[in-house]
Protein backbone atom coordinates (compact mmCIF):
# COMPACT_ATOMS: atom_id res chain seq x y z
CA UNK A 1 0.00 0.00 0.00
CA UNK A 2 1.40 3.55 -0.61
CA UNK A 3 0.17 7.14 0.65
CA UNK A 4 -3.57 6.85 -0.59
CA UNK A 5 -4.20 3.56 1.21
CA UNK A 6 -2.68 4.24 4.11
CA UNK A 7 -4.38 7.58 4.39
CA UNK A 8 -7.36 5.62 3.67
CA UNK A 9 -6.78 3.23 6.52
CA UNK A 10 -5.07 5.96 8.92
CA UNK A 11 -8.15 8.64 8.51
CA UNK A 12 -10.02 8.03 11.79
CA UNK A 13 -6.84 9.06 13.64
CA UNK A 14 -5.75 12.50 14.33
CA UNK A 15 -3.61 14.57 12.75
CA UNK A 16 -0.55 13.15 14.03
CA UNK A 17 -1.73 9.83 13.33
CA UNK A 18 -1.99 10.14 9.54
CA UNK A 19 1.04 11.97 8.98
CA UNK A 20 2.77 9.50 10.36
CA UNK A 21 1.91 6.59 8.53
CA UNK A 22 2.07 8.83 5.53
CA UNK A 23 6.11 9.47 5.86
CA UNK A 24 6.86 6.43 7.62
CA UNK A 25 8.50 5.09 4.64
CA UNK A 26 10.85 7.79 5.47
CA UNK A 27 11.69 6.48 9.17
CA UNK A 28 14.47 4.01 9.65
CA UNK A 29 14.66 2.01 12.80
CA UNK A 30 12.41 0.99 15.73
CA UNK A 31 13.63 3.56 18.06
CA UNK A 32 10.52 6.17 17.29
CA UNK A 33 11.08 7.80 20.90
CA UNK A 34 12.33 11.14 19.16
CA UNK A 35 8.85 10.97 17.75
CA UNK A 36 5.79 12.27 19.31
CA UNK A 37 2.97 9.55 20.55
CA UNK A 38 0.89 10.03 18.06
CA UNK A 39 3.08 10.12 14.82
CA UNK A 40 5.29 7.18 16.30
CA UNK A 41 1.48 5.68 16.51
CA UNK A 42 1.37 6.06 13.07
CA UNK A 43 4.67 5.02 11.84
CA UNK A 44 3.51 1.74 13.89
CA UNK A 45 0.25 1.69 12.03
CA UNK A 46 1.91 2.03 8.61
CA UNK A 47 4.63 -1.08 9.61
CA UNK A 48 1.50 -3.24 10.46
CA UNK A 49 -0.48 -2.52 7.23
CA UNK A 50 2.88 -2.64 5.28
CA UNK A 51 3.37 -6.62 7.09
CA UNK A 52 0.20 -7.69 6.43
CA UNK A 53 -0.10 -6.79 2.91
CA UNK A 54 3.70 -8.17 2.29
CA UNK A 55 2.40 -11.58 4.31
CA UNK A 56 -0.96 -11.67 2.58
CA UNK A 57 -1.85 -15.41 0.16
CA UNK A 58 -3.17 -13.05 -2.67
CA UNK A 59 0.26 -10.49 -2.47
CA UNK A 60 2.75 -13.99 -1.97
CA UNK A 61 1.00 -15.50 -5.58
CA UNK A 62 1.38 -12.39 -7.53
CA UNK A 63 4.82 -11.98 -6.47
CA UNK A 64 5.02 -15.50 -7.89
CA UNK A 65 3.59 -14.85 -11.02
CA UNK A 66 6.15 -11.59 -11.73
CA UNK A 67 8.48 -11.99 -14.44
CA UNK A 68 11.53 -13.50 -12.63
CA UNK A 69 13.93 -10.25 -13.29
CA UNK A 70 11.76 -7.64 -11.85
CA UNK A 71 10.59 -10.20 -8.96
CA UNK A 72 12.14 -8.50 -6.28
CA UNK A 73 10.92 -5.02 -6.86
CA UNK A 74 7.34 -6.07 -7.48
CA UNK A 75 6.27 -5.42 -3.65
CA UNK A 76 7.20 -1.98 -4.81
CA UNK A 77 5.37 -1.55 -8.13
CA UNK A 78 1.84 -3.25 -6.35
CA UNK A 79 1.98 -0.62 -3.33
CA UNK A 80 1.15 1.92 -6.46
CA UNK A 81 -1.08 -0.27 -8.34
CA UNK A 82 -2.92 -1.03 -4.83
CA UNK A 83 -3.07 3.05 -4.85
CA UNK A 84 -4.59 3.22 -7.89
CA UNK A 85 -8.01 0.46 -7.11
CA UNK A 86 -8.18 2.50 -3.92
CA UNK A 87 -7.97 5.93 -6.09
CA UNK A 88 -10.79 3.84 -8.32
CA UNK A 89 -12.67 2.70 -5.47
CA UNK A 90 -13.07 5.95 -4.03
CA UNK A 91 -14.10 7.81 -6.96
CA UNK A 92 -10.85 9.73 -7.37
CA UNK A 93 -11.51 10.35 -11.40
CA UNK A 94 -13.91 12.36 -10.66
CA UNK A 95 -12.31 15.07 -8.75
CA UNK A 96 -12.09 16.64 -4.96
CA UNK A 97 -11.64 14.09 -2.07
CA UNK A 98 -11.84 15.43 1.34
CA UNK A 99 -9.15 13.03 2.37
CA UNK A 100 -7.19 13.91 -0.11
CA UNK A 101 -7.46 17.51 1.01
CA UNK A 102 -6.56 16.56 4.62
CA UNK A 103 -3.81 14.94 3.06
CA UNK A 104 -2.51 17.14 1.13
CA UNK A 105 -2.96 19.92 4.58
CA UNK A 106 -0.80 17.38 6.70
CA UNK A 107 2.06 17.07 4.27
CA UNK A 108 2.26 20.24 3.60
CA UNK A 109 2.30 21.72 7.60
CA UNK A 110 5.33 20.23 8.13
CA UNK A 111 8.62 18.76 6.39
CA UNK A 112 8.97 15.23 5.37
CA UNK A 113 12.24 13.23 6.17
CA UNK A 114 15.12 13.38 4.58
CA UNK A 115 14.44 10.30 2.73
CA UNK A 116 11.10 11.54 1.32
CA UNK A 117 11.82 15.32 1.30
CA UNK A 118 12.36 15.69 -2.30
CA UNK A 119 9.14 13.18 -3.21
CA UNK A 120 6.72 14.32 -0.79
CA UNK A 121 6.14 18.15 -2.72
CA UNK A 122 5.85 17.02 -5.66
CA UNK A 123 3.51 14.64 -4.80
CA UNK A 124 1.40 17.47 -3.62
CA UNK A 125 2.17 19.96 -5.97
CA UNK A 126 0.98 17.55 -8.67
CA UNK A 127 -1.78 16.15 -7.44
CA UNK A 128 -0.37 12.30 -6.90
CA UNK A 129 -3.52 10.91 -5.01
CA UNK A 130 -6.28 11.82 -7.29
CA UNK A 131 -4.10 10.88 -10.67
CA UNK A 132 -3.35 7.57 -9.37
CA UNK A 133 -7.04 7.03 -10.16
CA UNK A 134 -5.27 6.90 -13.99
CA UNK A 135 -3.24 3.62 -14.10
CA UNK A 136 -1.52 4.95 -17.55
CA UNK A 137 -0.20 7.93 -14.51
CA UNK A 138 0.22 5.14 -12.23
CA UNK A 139 2.31 3.27 -14.19
CA UNK A 140 4.22 6.48 -15.01
CA UNK A 141 4.99 6.75 -11.52
CA UNK A 142 6.46 3.28 -11.29
CA UNK A 143 8.81 3.93 -13.89
CA UNK A 144 9.89 7.56 -12.38
CA UNK A 145 10.22 5.19 -9.05
CA UNK A 146 12.74 3.28 -10.61
CA UNK A 147 14.91 5.79 -12.35
CA UNK A 148 16.13 6.96 -8.41
CA UNK A 149 17.22 3.25 -7.85
CA UNK A 150 20.56 2.25 -9.00
CA UNK A 151 21.53 0.23 -11.65
CA UNK A 152 18.77 -1.03 -14.25
CA UNK A 153 15.04 0.66 -14.07
CA UNK A 154 13.29 -2.46 -13.29
CA UNK A 155 10.45 -1.00 -12.25
CA UNK A 156 10.25 0.48 -15.48
CA UNK A 157 10.71 -2.93 -17.15
CA UNK A 158 7.83 -4.57 -14.91
CA UNK A 159 4.93 -2.05 -16.51
CA UNK A 160 4.35 -4.14 -19.55
CA UNK A 161 3.77 -6.93 -16.97
CA UNK A 162 1.71 -4.60 -14.42
CA UNK A 163 -0.71 -3.90 -17.83
CA UNK A 164 -1.09 -6.90 -18.86
CA UNK A 165 -1.91 -8.39 -16.06
CA UNK A 166 -4.08 -5.37 -15.34
CA UNK A 167 -7.62 -6.87 -15.21
CA UNK A 168 -6.20 -9.47 -12.31
CA UNK A 169 -4.63 -7.38 -10.21
CA UNK A 170 -7.96 -6.04 -9.81
CA UNK A 171 -9.47 -8.98 -8.86
CA UNK A 172 -6.78 -9.66 -6.39
CA UNK A 173 -6.88 -6.15 -4.86
CA UNK A 174 -10.89 -6.83 -4.49
CA UNK A 175 -9.93 -9.94 -2.50
CA UNK A 176 -7.27 -7.93 -0.38
CA UNK A 177 -8.46 -4.78 0.33
CA UNK A 178 -11.89 -5.84 2.84
CA UNK A 179 -9.46 -7.87 4.69
CA UNK A 180 -6.81 -4.92 4.76
CA UNK A 181 -9.57 -2.42 5.57
CA UNK A 182 -11.23 -5.20 8.42
CA UNK A 183 -8.13 -6.02 10.13
CA UNK A 184 -6.40 -2.64 10.01
CA UNK A 185 -8.49 0.49 9.31
CA UNK A 186 -8.86 2.75 12.41
CA UNK A 187 -12.39 3.85 13.00
CA UNK A 188 -13.42 8.00 13.66
CA UNK A 189 -12.86 9.22 16.61
CA UNK A 190 -15.56 10.63 18.63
Amino acid sequence: MNFLAHAWLARGGSDDFLWGNLIADGVKGSDLSAWPEGVAAGIRHHRQVDAFVDAHPVVARIRRRAPDRQRRYAGIALDLVWDHFVARELGLQAGHSPLVARTYRVLRARPAPARLATLVPVLVEQDWLHRYADFAFTCRAIAGIGRRLSGPNRLAELVPWLEEEQRRLEEEFLRLWPEVRQALEVPAHP
